[in-house]
């Protein structure tokens, strides 16, 4: 079966060549997919559907059924063996026959499952809030490092683990998750960019014939897919995983499944956190991990790294809508604020007022809940933050509050965080980012504030990303 296939795809290589001369000839070519001939169309596609097949009878046969259910494209622009996106209800796969056709027929299967495993990870959704804080380049890369790790006969350039280890002197651990290789590999890029020691690749992206593979426009599909929100394409996502698991999977597969049916939130709120904390005011620190910019050949000469040291203001939601459990999920990730950030903290507590403010410096200093329960409001928080010269305010609440603010943020950023219980944000302005915790088991009578205390809760407490 491997040699019939390396033959028929060597025979239909030839014919990809002619019609990407055909295209490079055409000077007002313009509808990339149509102007591919029918007969080259059947041909390849009937070419596929003996892979698709093999892929079915494969103890892996997920992939096969998972490809069986996709709408298939043939696009000569793409510089990337495979690629996908989302039109019309349909996750459509497209392959380009210059780069495809010259893989062995294993290398072939790898890289349709690459595709799928970027699916199945919701890459497409989480690459989208990624690049609020990340570069386009550090977010494909770590994403092809999260898919290929579990992949086998993967053709000579793919980005792999080793690959970025060794391109960007890093030592990346493997199965991390996605959100751990991009911030690595985006402050690699960083202090590549700050030395201007190497340069940055570019994008081929508007050439009409890709004859070469591309790391950085790989994921450019992504951004022609149909807008659409995200929970609806996790359900369609969901639907195309169902249809495609009809037999055992592999383990690694039933973990991302499973971090797929149960992700309502890609992203932990903190990693946010981390990113506005690193946006705000701050000293500089020196290290000899970085040159000297002035002087870039002395060696002996440290560099200089920004020395963090934010002043952040806690809002705690107070009110009578907040359970005991809703408070107890707060502290909890109040208390890793302290254990995992060096910064000056302050806890505001507030219902319709501000009941109580006090400093943290260690973790005894975190105190239980007030027995009141009034209503809620939060601009009495705002009213207060912008007397005290801050860099960020992160707010827990339930989200049931006004829907305007009458006092706006003067100076620093604002981080929501909506309790396990909380839906949605009430204001219709938030002036920052919204992010929501973990959803909330029924509530243990037997856990108290000493079981927080301990360390009961953390900021691992959220909604499952990944551990890819």
């Amino acid at each position: 079966m491997k040699q019939s296939i390396s033959v028929e795809a060597t025979l239909l290589y030839q014919q990809a060549s002619i019609i990407a001369d055909n295209i490079l000839r055409d000077k007002d070519y313009s509808n990339r997919e149509a102007e591919v001939p029918a007969d080259f169309q059947n041909d390849f596609f009937a070419f596929l559907g003996r892979i698709n097949g093999h892929l079915m009878e494969d103890k892996d046969n997920f992939f096969g059924y998972f490809l069986f259910q996709m709408t298939k494209s043939i696009r000569f622009d793409l510089a990337s063996p495979t690629g996908v996106n989302f039109k019309g209800t349909r996750y459509q796969i497209y392959f380009n026959p210059l780069l495809f056709l010259t893989l062995s027929p294993e290398q072939m299967e790898s890289t349709i499952k690459h595709e799928i495993l970027h699916i199945v990870s919701l890459h497409l959704i989480r690459a989208k809030e990624l690049r609020e804080n990340y570069s386009k380049q550090a977010i494909t890369l770590a994403m092809d490092v999260v898919v290929n790790t579990y992949l086998d006969h993967l053709p000579p350039f793919s980005t792999t683990l080793e690959w970025v280890n060794t391109n960007f002197s890093l030592l990346l651990k493997p199965f991390e998750s996605l959100e751990y290789y991009v911030d690595k590999i985006q402050t690699a890029l960083d202090i590549r960019t700050e030395n201007k020691n190497l340069p940055e690749p570019e994008s081929d992206a508007d050439e009409t014939v890709a004859v070469s593979y591309n790391p950085i426009t790989t994921h450019e599909l992504w951004d022609e897919s149909d807008v659409i929100d995200d929970e609806t394409l996790k359900k369609f996502t969901e639907k195309y995983v169902d249809a495609s698991s009809k037999g055992d999977l592999s383990n690694y597969l039933e973990s991302m499944i499973k971090a797929l049916k149960d992700n309502k939130d890609s992203l932990p709120w903190h990693w946010y956190l981390k990113k506005l904390i690193g946006s705000v005011t701050s000293s500089w620190k020196r290290t000899p991990m970085r040159r000297n910019r002035r002087q870039p050949d002395r060696l002996d000469l440290p560099g200089k790294l920004r020395s963090h040291t934010a002043k952040i203001l806690v809002g705690l939601d107070i009110s009578g809508s907040i359970t005991d459990a809703e408070f107890r999920q707060a502290i909890g990730e109040v208390l890793q604020l302290v254990r995992c950030y060096d910064h000056e903290i302050i806890v505001a507590e507030c219902d319709d007022q501000i009941r109580r403010t006090y400093r943290i410096r260690d973790l005894e200093d975190v105190k239980g809940r007030l027995d009141i329960r009034g209503g809620t409001a939060y601009s009495p928080v705002f009213d207060y933050a912008n007397t005290q010269n801050i860099d960020l305010l992160v707010y827990f609440t339930d989200g049931k509050g006004e829907e305007k603010l009458q006092t706006a943020p003067r100076g620093y950023k604002v981080l929501w965080v909506l309790s396990g219980h909380g839906e949605t944000l009430s204001l219709k302005n938030p002036y920052g980012l919204v992010k929501r915790l973990a959803k909330l088991p029924d509530y243990d009578p037997s856990l108290d504030f000493d079981d927080v205390r301990g360390g009961g809760f953390s900021m691992a407490n959220q909604e499952h990303t990944s551990k890819l």
